[in-house]
This record gives structure tokens, C-alpha cells and sequence, in this order.
């Protein structure tokens, strides 16, 4: 196979029904829909992820992945937020960029010893591979990811 025609495949859950999606990343121009309730699965913007998910979709992932551990009463957390849209929406297909809100998700804050926010923690292969705490100039994001 040749990198253009190389499987690239992440899973992500539907954000109407909660269902498990596998999605191509070569077929976006398809518009990836929900197996379960048909809902678009838009991978141009980061995705909520909880600890439910959080495993499978990471291990999956056969694109680097960013994860930004927030809150919504942070004001770092917010001024991220433009940069980490803008990142999903031009690597779209090439990277997977989720978000983890550490006060709904405290055990997944825990798990991954998140003591301030933003931080952004990006994963390979299933595996940390770079973290980044405080705000992130969208240069230190790709070199996290390896872009």
C-alpha cells in the first residue's frame, strides 16, 4: 500500500446516540454518518471523549491524536480553544483531536496526572507520546504530534 492508499481509521461515539462508529479517514469526502441514527460524525472539530470511550478510541486510532484536558471555568481553556479547532479542521483525516472536560471526567484527569489546564497530552499508537501543560501555540501542537 502506498501512504496515500494506507488504512487510516479512527473510532469515534455518535454524539446523538452514543454508539461506537469506525470511521475511514480515506472516505471523509463521504461524510462519515453514524451507523446507528445516521447523525454526521463531524471529524473537522474536536470531539468530546469521556472514560467510557476514551480507551478504545485512543488504542484504535491509526492517526496521531490530540487530547485536550480542559474545564469550562478556564480562561487558558478557552483562549486554546480557536487554535485547537482551527488544528482539527485543516489536519482533518490526518490527525484525531478530542476533548476531555476534567470536571465531569475527574478519574480520567487523574489517570492521566493532569494537575493544570489547559494540557494537551498527544498519543501514537495508542501510547503518550507528548504533553503539553498551559496555553499552546498551534507550532508546539504539531510538533507534539509529529506533523
Amino acid at each position: 500500500m502506498t501512504p496515500a492508499t494506507a488504512t487510516r481509521k479512527v473510532t469515534v461515539r455518535c454524539s446523538s446516540c452514543g454508539r461506537m462508529n469506525r470511521v475511514d479517514l480515506n472516505r471523509l469526502a463521504n461524510g462519515p454518518k453514524c451507523g446507528g441514527c445516521g447523525t454526521p460524525l463531524p471529524l473537522d472539530r474536536p470531539l468530546p471523549a469521556t472514560g467510557a470511550d476514551f480507551d478504545q478510541t485512543i488504542g484504535s486510532a491509526e492517526v496521531p491524536v490530540l487530547v485536550d484536558f480542559y474545564a469550562d471555568w478556564c480562561g487558558p481553556c478557552h483562549m486554546m480553544a480557536p487554535t485547537l479547532d482551527a488544528l482539527a479542521a485543516d489536519k482533518k483525516g490526518q490527525v484525531l483531536v478530542l476533548k476531555v472536560d476534567t470536571e465531569k471526567d475527574p478519574a480520567l484527569a487523574t489517570r492521566f496526572d493532569i494537575r493544570g489546564l489547559p494540557t494537551v497530552v498527544a498519543f501514537k499508537d495508542g501510547k503518550e507520546s507528548g504533553r503539553q501543560v498551559g496555553v499552546a501555540q498551534r507550532p508546539v501542537l504539531e510538533r507534539l504530534l509529529g506533523l
